[in-house]
């Protein structure tokens, strides 16, 4: 790669790193072809790339972003993972990959709105409901006050009706 080559790369994932919401570093040693192919398509699903860059350039690419604090985790074969969207998804399907033996991918870091969180930390995350299920218990707690009230709006007129049809009922008979 010619130094050119290297300047551009540099400058695209400096952007990319300026986009992304959440990134996350892994050690892929070991992964064959089929798996990393695999693991980039659960990731394109969430909204997230995955890259393999070299440390070098993914430091020099972090200066002056709030990734910065990941170069301490620059060290053998790092791949990153940019999310976009939702650091939630991608962070469930970097933890599944984690934890299947079968695969030799572990995690090493991430950034998430430029706090470093550890392995823990990026587990604890990917344990979160995903954001549908979230604004759907917001908006299910927002409403509730509001349906509660009209319950007992419409509790006062109904039992006023049912009196007036017990007094019917006695006078018929």
């Amino acid at each position: 790669m010619n130094k050119e080559n290297k300047q551009e790369l540099v400058t695209e994932m400096h952007d990319k790193l300026l986009r992304a919401q959440a990134v996350f570093l892994a050690d892929f040693r070991g992964m064959n072809v089929g798996q990393a192919t695999e693991l980039r398509n659960e990731l394109r699903k969430a909204n997230a790339e995955y890259k393999v860059v070299k440390n070098t350039l993914l430091d020099i690419a972090s200066k002056g972003t709030d990734k910065e604090g990941l170069s301490q985790y620059y060290a053998g074969p790092t791949a990153i993972a940019l999310c976009y969207d939702d650091p939630v998804a991608a962070a469930k399907v970097l933890s599944r990959f984690n934890k299947e033996a079968t695969n030799p991918f572990t995690l090493k870091a991430g950034v998430l709105t430029g706090k470093t969180i550890n392995v823990a930390e990026i587990q604890a995350l990917a344990d979160l409901p995903s954001r549908e299920v979230l604004i759907a218990k917001m908006l299910g707690s927002m409403q509730a006050p509001a349906s509660n009230f009209v319950r007992v709006l419409a509790a006062v007129p109904g039992g006023f009706v049912r009196a007036l049809e017990q007094i019917r009922v006695q006078k018929a008979a």
